[in-house]
């Protein structure tokens, strides 16, 4: 018998399972646009928020058309551009100053302007949804309120944080101390984490990370709140702990949806980092509570 040798199986490579040079690249490029902006053009940071939250409203739309919810997302895509441009040029004034210009009576408080939206949006989507019957009404229209309440009534505060005295400190403590909090939780998470956190939404994240992500971002937000905000670092650490809580939430609320629907992510848009709201999901969540706290402890709320 002939003795033959038997190749030994070619192992595979590994792969990061992302695009690596093109994360980096489109993570580049957002973070200079939010540079950019923040530094010389408010109104091109709420533009440029208003189109993320409304290429987030339709990844959620498309999600939930896999459970058989069909949300009508042109009304809701124009509402949610209306309810964060509107609320943020109430909040700056603007409003006010083009009525005196017209001489017309259309000052509104922002809040007002917020509610309005709110309703029309709402009154919207449920009204285009009439042409299609009454079959599954309910259901269209939770998903539309899903929607709406989640990706446009929650990102609304951010133009309320910007809107503020040092807007743009305002956006960058709260946006670093969401970052901190990532940051922080996932890489004590990979070199301690052992101990699962929500083990059914996201297998990934354990207790150890959640005490990185209290630690650097309640360390952040001191930071910051003493040296770019002018206000006593315990407000920093309080805004930061409410990042940590609430970001965490909103990365556990955006993991019960993709899981429910059976995605990974929520879509391909951002080479290497998936959907806009895999990258929005804990900010979108934390900007209430955020705009809360700097409203109450920071001077010019």
């Amino acid at each position: 018998m002939t003795d033959q040798t038997v190749p030994a199986p070619a192992r595979k490579k590994r792969s990061a399972g992302r695009d690596l040079p093109a994360a980096i690249a489109v993570g580049v490029g957002l973070i200079a646009l939010v540079v950019v902006t923040l530094t010389w053009w408010h109104w091109g940071f709420i533009i440029l928020v208003a189109l993320m939250l409304s290429l987030g409203a339709i990844e959620v739309h498309m999600a939930l058309k896999r459970l058989g919810m069909n949300a009508e997302v042109i009304p809701i895509v124009l509402g949610t551009i209306g309810m964060i441009i509107g609320t943020y040029a109430a909040a700056t004034g603007v409003g006010s100053r083009l009525s005196a210009q017209l001489g017309a009576q259309w000052e509104m408080p922002w809040h007002s302007v917020l509610l309005m939206f709110l309703g029309a949006t709402v009154l919207a989507a449920l009204i285009a949804r009439f042409p299609k019957g009454h079959e599954n009404f309910v259901r269209d229209a939770a998903a539309s309120v899903f929607i709406i309440g989640y990706i446009a009534l929650l990102g609304s505060f951010t133009a309320l944080i910007l809107a503020g005295e040092q807007g743009a400190a305002r956006m960058v403590t709260f946006m670093l101390c969401v970052v901190a909090s990532d940051t922080g939780g996932y890489a004590v998470g990979v070199l301690f984490g052992r101990t699962p956190l929500a083990p059914v939404l996201s297998p990934k994240k354990t207790w150890e990370g959640l005490a990185g992500s209290v630690f650097f971002a309640m360390a952040t937000g001191a930071a910051l709140a003493h040296w770019v905000l002018d206000v006593g670092w315990w407000v920093g650490a309080i805004l930061g702990l409410a990042c940590v809580f609430f970001g965490t939430a909103g990365d556990l609320i955006e993991s019960a949806i993709k899981r429910d629907v059976g995605i990974k992510d929520m879509s391909s848009i951002l080479p290497g980092h998936g959907g806009v709201m895999d990258r929005l999901d804990s900010m979108l969540v934390a900007a209430a509570p955020a705009w809360l706290i700097m409203y109450l402890f920071v001077p010019g709320g």
